[in-house]
């Protein structure tokens, strides 16, 4: 078999991903003809597209290649080390920011980076159940966190401000990409409209909601705002607004300081 890990003076990272940032030769070939790293990336993300993640095992993939599952850790040692090159496909090269190339301000730059993000996410969002297991480690990821930093590079924040920027912002996107996820796979469930689900919810939270208990629910719920026409980029859009707004604020608090 393969050795897949990393050298012992290297960088600590499984064979396969420094063979992905060119620090090392990519598995040689299998016993079956034609079989390689990317093929079996690729028939792992189809199962996690077509079936879900769970679906992802050594096992599902090789019979997905027509091969035998030994085969397959000539070149991935586990499966946590394949869902970190699913992920990395996932990702792919975040492309280059706009804003920045017109000269404009970190709001802006950070923003449409935010938005990058969760489109990113929206087309593979099978990639969001992908446990984090540490910091970004492959070429993709650590090119959108290298993004995300430039775009505050005019802000004036110190590098530890920027850094908690970053993982304020990439929690938001995923947080919100996550739930729209399980609110349209619980939808899809049902097998009825949307509004017909938020309108069965609302008939069930009215008769079971008490006005003296919950007067600020009740209060919401004989208004007309869950019944008001569908957007599905509202809620991304004022948070990421008021993520941003107080962003504003930090900056302006740490330049008055200095």
């Amino acid at each position: 078999m393969t050795d897949n890990s990393s050298a012992a003076d290297g960088t600590g990272l499984p064979a396969s991903i420094e063979a992905a940032w060119g620090l090392r030769d990519r598995p040689a070939k299998g016993p079956k003809p034609g079989m390689t790293l990317d093929r079996i990336v690729a028939a792992a993300v189809s199962v996690a597209e077509s079936e879900g993640l769970a679906a992802v095992s050594m096992g599902r993939v090789a019979k997905e290649l027509g091969a035998s599952t030994m085969s397959l850790y000539r070149y991935v040692s586990a499966k946590e080390e394949l869902y970190l090159l699913m992920h990395e496909a996932a990702m792919g090269t975040p492309e280059p920011l706009r804003a920045l190339e017109r000269g404009a301000d970190w709001r802006e730059a950070l923003g449409e980076w935010a938005w990058a993000q969760r489109r990113m996410y929206h087309r593979s969002l099978w990639a969001l159940r992908i446990p984090i297991s540490g910091p970004p480690a492959s070429p993709h990821s650590v090119a959108w966190w290298e993004q995300g930093l430039q775009a505050l590079e005019g802000s004036g924040l110190d590098e530890g401000d920027r850094i908690s920027v970053i993982l304020l912002i990439t929690g938001f996107v995923r947080n919100e990409a996550l739930l729209m996820s399980d609110m349209a796979a619980a939808v899809e469930a049902k097998g009825v409209p949307p509004r017909e689900v938020r309108g069965q919810w609302e008939r069930t939270v009215q008769r079971l909601v008490d006005p003296v208990r919950h007067p600020a629910l009740s209060r919401l719920l004989s208004t007309e705002v869950m019944s008001e026409p569908d957007d599905p980029d509202y809620e991304f859009v004022f948070g990421l607004e008021r993520m941003l707004d107080g962003v504003g604020v930090l900056i302006a608090k740490r330049g008055a300081a200095s």
